[in-house]
């Protein structure tokens, strides 16, 4: 009786961590912005985007720089700034679905 409880449990366990697991491997990924200035340009929703590739360039006293590269390969789902928009070091500024 006890055994089949512990059996119970464990199976719980191992379905809730391969649900998480799972859940987190489809999730959005923040992308961070690393320099201050006006947007000039960015990179378009629905983009599919590699590790490194600049996904927003800003304007600063140096001329258009990259602003925020991808970390991660997948999908631009989201875009959180548009041309003409001040942002700040730490802003988050488009979100990636990872690819599988």
């Amino acid at each position: 009786m006890v055994r089949k409880h512990i059996v119970k449990i464990v199976a719980i366990v191992v379905f809730l961590l391969a649900g998480s697991l799972l859940a987190m491997a489809s999730a959005a990924v923040d992308q961070i912005g690393v320099l201050s200035g006006t947007v000039t340009t960015l990179v378009a929703t629905g983009t599919t985007v590699h590790e490194g590739d600049i996904l927003v360039r800003v304007d600063t006293l140096a001329g258009s720089v990259p602003a925020a590269r991808a970390t991660t390969k997948g999908v631009v789902t989201q875009v959180l700034v548009k041309q003409g928009d001040s942002i700040k070091i730490g802003d988050v500024v488009a979100r990636i679905e990872v690819a599988k």
